[in-house]
């Protein structure tokens, strides 16, 4: 079999890439390892970017987003009982627009059955080949039958335990990571949310989140210990810590009920440069994680498609290899301002264990700062809705 490009991993990534390709007719195959059930049922960010909904509409994709997501203008954050709002809209004239990443999908997979694209699924044994060279390949396994995709090029959309990043040799690679000392435990309930908006609250006993994928469906996070097991928390555990880190206006309001999903995520950033290595190209999580702080796991992604997108047209509809050439300069630029901002919010909303007095009050005066600065808060606002591309 032979495309014109090679997309290894079926997540938002790599389909979004695959449906603006297709728009400008370019020639792609996704190959996915896990099934396409899987897939939809990963429970994931809901925080898009202006950036990623104007992807989406060039995709023709947004219909249902546009109807279904919930336009956010600001959001809350606190520590201890002091809380301001963060007036995105006002600060910085954009929203966002909060929508799970598994509705993303879901609107993916459609759009690339409606128009009859190949995908293939439970793809093992994945390898890339002649990837400095003009005529690269991937070879894989399907229910045990070896097969070979030639290509143009590859997109390694693979995520973060993908094989695309290896196959960038050592010598040439390097990696940059900070693992953190803590994870988030997270409840997906069937409750209206806490509030019309995200609360990001810092308290003496940890970090919490509420936050929601729709009116009737909420997600919760705290901060939890890496020990920790999904199975040390009972629902109502969870409910009456969550309580415990939120300013008591809220404690009222709080809805609390079954979960209906619940899992602990540990936290770390990291950055793989370069992005390109001769034809294969790292895409999202491939090249870069974030801890989810500041809601950038998913649109980070989505800037690393625009930019190939833009790379990827160029070479074939105007025969200009210039965007390839610059594709992981630039992506890279944005990514690391992204890690910067990610990093930040984590360290400015979290506990740490090390963590001394002075830390605690540097802690409290840059909130203080936050709560009274018009400038400082610009800065956040314009970071949260995410930088251009």
């Amino acid at each position: 079999m032979r495309t014109q490009v090679a997309i290894v991993g079926g997540g938002p990534a790599g389909l979004l890439l695959s449906v603006l390709l297709h728009k400008a007719g370019i020639e792609s195959v996704v190959l996915e390892r896990q099934t396409k059930a899987h897939v939809l049922g990963r429970i994931r960010a809901g925080v898009l970017e202006q950036g990623f909904v104007g992807l989406m509409e060039e995709a023709g994709l947004a219909d249902r987003l546009h109807r279904e997501g919930l336009i956010h203008e600001g959001l809350s954050l606190s520590f201890g009982e002091n809380r301001f709002r963060l007036d995105l809209a006002g600060l910085v004239g954009r929203p966002v627009v909060v929508y799970g990443q598994t509705e993303v999908t879901r609107d993916l997979y459609a759009a690339r059955d409606g128009l009859g694209l190949a995908t293939e699924f439970e793809v093992d044994n994945v390898a890339l080949a002649g990837l400095q060279g003009d005529a690269p390949f991937v070879t894989y396994e399907v229910d045990g039958e070896a097969r070979r995709l030639d290509c143009d090029f590859v997109a390694g959309c693979d995520g973060f335990h993908g094989i695309s990043r290896q196959h960038i040799p050592e010598g040439v690679r390097r990696e940059f990571e900070r693992v953190y000392p803590f994870g988030w435990l997270g409840v997906l309930s069937e409750t209206p949310p806490v509030d019309e908006e995200l609360l990001y609250a810092n308290s003496v006993r940890g970090f919490a989140l509420c936050s929601m994928r729709s009116h009737k469906l909420s997600r919760h996070y705290i901060q939890c210990s890496l020990s920790d097991r999904v199975e040390d928390w009972s629902d109502d555990d969870f409910w009456e810590e969550l309580k415990r880190r939120i300013p008591s206006e809220f404690t009222g309001r709080l809805v609390t009920g079954p979960s209906i999903e619940k899992s602990i995520a540990p936290l770390r950033s990291f950055v793989c440069e370069p992005m390109r290595w001769g034809r294969l190209f790292l895409c999202g999580d491939a090249a870069h994680i974030v801890p989810p702080t500041g809601a950038k796991g998913l649109n980070s992604a989505a800037s690393d498609v625009h930019y190939l997108n833009r790379a990827l047209r160029r070479f074939y509809l105007d025969g200009d290899s210039e965007g390839i050439e610059r594709y992981s300069e630039q992506a890279l630029a944005r990514v690391w301002k992204v890690e910067r901002f990610s990093w930040w919010m984590t360290s400015l909303m979290h506990h740490f264990p090390d963590q001394s007095d002075f830390d605690l009050r540097m802690q409290q005066a840059e909130f203080a700062f936050l709560g009274e600065s018009r400038a400082a808060q610009e800065a956040l606002a314009q970071n949260y809705v995410g930088l251009p591309y």
